[in-house]
């Protein structure tokens, strides 16, 4: 899994949360907060995180944005899992 960043110009629609619990669920994974992540469009609207350095994931709640992050870092792993058994 890449890098998950989050403006914290954001955390008003609740980012800090899933950054802690991310954080505390899967502590191998890379996350930073940035002062801006120059999406100011998307984030002055909604809960936004950019993952690696062109996926920007835009949800209407913070509920919705942790369960899509969470989904791709399955997935993530699960190309990982694939790969070593080839």
């Amino acid at each position: 899994m890449k890098t998950i960043k989050y403006c914290t110009k954001n955390e008003k629609f609740g980012t800090k949360q899933v950054y802690k619990t991310l954080k505390k669920e899967f502590p191998d994974v890379k996350q930073k907060q940035k002062s801006c992540l120059s999406e100011c469009k998307a984030c002055r609207k909604q809960p936004i995180a950019l993952v690696g350095k062109k996926t920007l994931i835009c949800e209407e709640t913070p509920e919705l944005l942790y369960a899509k992050l969470v989904e791709m870092i399955h997935a993530s792993n699960d190309k990982k899992g694939k790969k070593r058994k080839e």
